[in-house]
């Protein structure tokens, strides 16, 4: 029977030869990502229900990120709740403060996300994960605890949405601005419990990082999950990535041709996959699965893009809203806070000054290290910016960048709801880092080829 890549992971993960959309399923679960503000919930239900337990301490993932550091008395309780949990159950892969990061992308880094697994975490992002071929969803604590002590969810199949990007970006347009596109286009609810596939040309001049960007705001289509076929980028991704367990080892990966029917030389699984030496299975969606509905853009032709105020999929063009004022530009995020979106940021902003107050947050601790290495904090502290340790606290209006009445923001976040960075009377303004930088020097929503 076809599937999509999406179905081929679930029907593994529920032991099952094939499934169809709209299914339910028991699946197993690969990986359970757990911070700072929906696991403390979770741990209290396991612990009043009598099930204080984990499934497996080496597949749980656990990182304060929302508030960290603590920024008040309640978010250090939350802190501490954790981690009393992830002691008391010996968690293997506990990223107390000071290797804290922002999870989405701590777990990538770190080697935790492989291709062909089934991801859960308490955070709507998880879905960021699918860059490398996984299935990967955002749960609540309630869904969250029950991974947590069993390692099991029920799933209902996801339909698949197939969004093919044509062409190739030119300069100053960035993954971000593709995202951006297609939430235009296709509206918040425009893929409601589908999977989001990406196929096509233009991604295959993306990086790992520029593909997490969009598979992280497939949950602002509405989606279930987003998803991004193996190929020799993922490879060599995940090859510079190790986890843990094979960390010093020399790797020992294969290097064949993908394909859904695998090789004569490594036997393939049921569901179409193709095992791999280093601890993974790919799946590819079969040329004849069948999809809800596809989508075709033209990546040549996009230009810089904003997301307005107050929805993702609020997204104009940079001519188009070119020129409005700022009060803040914030660059960083589980979006954009990767090292290559620093470079990108710093490109622009060197030898310049920033007109408005510039946040800059790498995503972890190694990030924060590398740009510091390389020379990038000093570009952005002669801009004027401020340099936040590892934190998602503005993006969510928590602290490190928090909103006053009527000011407005150009964000490299995921959201800009209604109070989502503070005020309810703020405004959000979601971009690329190359725009946000841009509009940081000029204090105004500026296109960022004029810079490049």
């Amino acid at each position: 029977m076809s599937m999509t890549i999406t179905e081929k992971i679930l029907a593994k993960a529920a032991g099952k030869e094939s499934v169809t959309a709209g299914e339910l399923v028991d699946a197993c679960i690969d990986v359970v990502m757990c911070h700072d503000v929906t696991t403390p919930p979770a741990i209290s239900m396991l612990v009043e229900k009598g099930l204080d337990k984990v499934f497996d301490k080496d597949k749980i993932v656990v990182t304060p990120d929302h508030f960290q550091p603590a920024k008040d008395v309640k978010s250090a309780e939350l802190h501490r709740r954790l981690d009393l949990w992830a002691r008391r159950h010996e968690i293997t892969h506990y990223y107390k403060v000071g290797r804290a990061g922002v999870c989405h992308a701590l777990l990538p880094e770190q080697g935790h996300i492989r291709p062909g697994e089934v991801i859960v975490g308490g955070d709507s992002h998880t879905c960021t994960y699918g860059a490398f071929a996984a299935f990967s969803t955002g749960v609540g604590s309630t869904d969250l605890a029950a991974a947590i002590a069993t390692g099991k969810l029920w799933f209902k199949i996801p339909a698949s949405v197939k969004l093919v990007l044509n062409g190739s970006l030119g300069p100053g347009v960035y993954s971000k601005d593709v995202i951006l596109a297609i939430i235009a286009r296709i509206g918040t609810d425009g893929a409601l419990y589908e999977a989001m596939e990406f196929v096509g040309p233009a991604l295959s001049e993306m990086t790992m990082e520029a593909r997490m960007t969009m598979t992280n705001m497939a949950i602002e289509a509405g989606a279930k999950n987003g998803i991004i076929a193996f190929d020799d980028t993922t490879k060599q991704y995940l090859d510079e990535h190790l986890p843990v367990s094979l960390r010093g080892a020399k790797s020992r990966r294969a290097g064949k041709a993908i394909s859904s029917t695998g090789t004569s030389e490594i036997a393939a699984p049921a569901g179409g996959g193709l095992a791999m030496t280093g601890g993974y299975t790919v799946y590819e969606s079969d040329a004849d699965a069948e999809y809800a509905k596809v989508e075709e853009f033209d990546c040549s032709a996009l230009e810089p893009m904003v997301a307005l105020p107050h929805l993702p999929s609020g997204g104009v063009p940079i001519g188009e809203c070119a020129g409005g004022q700022m009060d803040q530009a914030y660059i960083g995020s589980c979006t954009n806070g990767r090292i290559e979106d620093l470079r990108i940021a710093a490109k622009i902003l060197k030898g310049k000054e920033v007109a408005v107050r510039t946040i800059v947050v790498p995503a972890t601790p190694t990030i924060w290290k590398q740009a510091k290495d390389e020379g990038l904090f000093d570009i952005f502290y002669d801009a004027g910016c401020v340099i936040s340790a590892p934190t998602c606290g503005a993006c969510l209006g928590g602290f490190m960048g928090v909103l006053a009445e009527g000011e407005k923001c150009v964000s490299t976040t995921n959201r800009n709801f209604v109070g989502r960075m503070g005020s309810p009377k703020s405004e959000v303004y979601l971009a690329s880092p190359a725009t946000a930088a841009a509009s940081a020097v000029e204090g105004k929503l500026t296109d960022p080829r004029k810079y490049l």
